[in-house]
C-alpha cells in the first residue's frame, strides 16, 4: 500500500521548461525510467458507464480514485495497473504488475482471472470492473522528463507532447490517430512531509499558479 503525498501541478511554457530542467539536472538525479533524456508514457484510463471518474474530477470532489494501465517506451515487458487516489489535496498511488496477455484480456472484457489473483489491487480492480462497470475509455500518450531528490522524497516531472485517443484496442500499437492536447507542458511536484528549500528556489513555486490539470479530462474534451 502506498502513502499519501503532496502533489502540485503547474502549466508552464517552453522557456520555463528548458531552464527548469537544466537547473534541476545539476542537483537532482534522473528517475528510473529516464535513460536518454526523456521517456515515452502510454496510459489506458478506465471509467464507469456514466463517467464517474471524469465527473468527480471536474466537480472537484475531495475523495476520489481512478484506475489506469501504464507502460513505458512501448516496452510491453513491464506493464502496471495503477490506482491513483486523491484525498483533500494529497495523492497516493498503488500498483500491480500485468502481462501483455492479461492486459489484452482486460481490454477485451475477459477479466474473470483477476478475481482469483494473489494481488489485492487486481482483485479490487475486478470488483470495480463488475460493480461500477469500469471500461477502457481513453489512451493518453506523452513524453516525460523526471528528476528525483532524496531529501523529502521529491519528484519533479515535466510532461509534454501530450495526446489522446479513444481507440482503446490500439493500446499496444503505434499511436496513429492520436489528437494533440494543444500547447500544454505540465510540471508536477510530489513530495512527502516537506520540500527542501533548494527545490523551491529552483522551481520558484510561489511565482507559479498551481492547478488541477488532468490529462484524462483534457483528453476527453479535445
Amino acid at each position: 500500500m502506498g502513502k499519501y503525498r503532496h502533489e502540485f501541478k503547474h502549466r508552464i511554457n517552453m522557456s520555463d521548461f528548458i531552464v527548469l530542467a537544466e537547473r534541476l539536472a545539476y542537483i537532482a538525479g534522473p528517475d528510473e525510467h529516464m535513460k536518454n533524456g526523456s521517456y515515452f508514457v502510454r496510459s489506458l484510463y478506465f471509467d464507469s458507464f456514466n463517467d464517474k471518474a471524469l465527473r468527480e474530477k471536474l466537480d472537484g470532489i475531495n475523495i476520489r480514485e481512478k484506475f489506469r494501465i501504464r507502460y513505458y517506451d512501448m516496452d510491453d515487458s513491464f506493464i502496471r495497473l495503477e490506482k491513483k487516489s486523491k484525498r483533500c489535496g494529497l495523492c497516493m498511488k498503488d500498483s500491480a504488475l500485468l502481462t501483455r496477455e492479461q492486459t489484452e484480456n482486460i481490454i477485451s472484457g475477459n477479466y474473470d482471472f483477476l478475481a482469483v489473483s494473489d494481488e489485492p489491487l487486481l482483485r479490487e480492480f475486478y470488483i470495480k470492473l463488475c460493480a461500477e462497470q469500469l471500461r477502457p475509455r481513453l489512451i493518453v500518450d506523452y513524453r516525460r522528463k523526471a528528476y528525483v531528490y532524496p531529501y523529502g522524497n521529491v519528484r519533479v516531472t515535466f510532461d509534454y507532447e501530450i495526446s489522446s485517443s479513444g481507440d482503446t484496442k490500439s493500446f499496444f500499437n503505434a499511436r496513429d490517430g492520436s489528437v494533440p492536447v494543444p500547447e500544454e507542458i505540465i510540471m508536477e511536484i510530489k513530495y512527502d512531509e516537506f520540500i527542501p528549500g533548494i527545490i523551491t528556489d529552483i522551481v520558484n513555486i510561489s511565482a507559479r499558479q498551481s492547478g488541477s490539470f488532468s490529462k484524462y479530462a483534457a483528453g476527453r474534451y479535445i
